[in-house]
């Protein structure tokens, strides 16, 4: 684990920030990417919880499911054994595009948590979201999807756990001795696309398609005007700028 540690070169210095990723999604992936780094004030470290370079080096062997909507469903939750329990680190779905400085979710860290995020109350209307994924319901729905881990408080997400416990202990913070070890990010952050009213987007600093995004073509109009958002982030991430 020590020489996985310094192999990803890890920094208890920077904002170190794991982006779930899916292969259908890698646009979504390096646009999210891009808008971290363009707003971030202080250093960031990027990793990207790519499945089959975690399965090569032993951290993830379990067998994709029939419900497990993306590739990263699951290796969210390695975050802190990669993080060899030191420090803080952030988890964040790929299919997001931040609009703020990453720095101000940060400064929200409180060491008497285990973990923190976005307690949102999201019951799906539907049974289908992207690409005719299923769309699970279930307690604390979303609340992983941006997680904030105090890492030496979360021990008990070795790999055995992650890789054998279900998804519902996973998702639903089983793994913790009582709700009273989640923290809730304040800020707009985490705004949900399509369930949430669209005047909170406004002043979200931190958008989340998930229920499929605009990098999708049968999507390209998720969010209405928010898509629009997406596609000017693409096209700045894009733009070749003649000195």
């Amino acid at each position: 684990m020590e020489l996985l540690y310094k192999y990803l070169k890890l920094d208890l210095n920077t904002i170190n920030i794991f982006i779930g990723y899916d292969t259908r999604e890698r646009v979504a992936a390096n646009i999210l990417q891009d808008s971290l780094l363009v707003n971030s004030s202080l250093p960031i470290s990027i990793t990207n919880l790519i499945t089959s370079q975690l399965e090569n080096k032993k951290l993830y062997y379990r067998k994709r499911e029939a419900k497990q909507s993306t590739d990263f469903s699951f290796t969210r939750f390695l975050v802190p054994y990669m993080m060899n329990y030191q420090g803080w680190a952030i988890f964040m779905d790929c299919d997001m595009l931040c609009r703020g400085d990453i720095t101000k979710l940060w400064e929200q860290r409180d060491e008497s948590y285990s973990v923190m995020c976005v307690k949102h109350n999201h019951i799906p209307n539907d049974s289908k979201k992207f690409l005719n994924e299923i769309q699970s319901s279930y307690e604390k729905k979303n609340w992983s999807s941006l997680m904030m881990f105090n890492c030496k408080k979360c021990k008990k997400l070795d790999l055995n756990y992650v890789n054998n416990q279900s998804g519902l202990n996973l998702h639903r913070f089983k793994w913790l001795e009582n709700d009273n070890e989640i923290g809730e990010i304040s800020g707009g952050w985490n705004y949900l696309v399509d369930v949430e009213s669209y005047e909170k987007a406004e002043q979200s600093p931190l958008l989340h398609w998930t229920l499929g995004g605009p990098w999708f073509e049968s999507q390209s109009t998720m969010g209405g005007k928010l898509a629009a958002l997406w596609f000017k982030a693409r096209y700045q991430a894009m733009k070749f700028y003649d000195y």
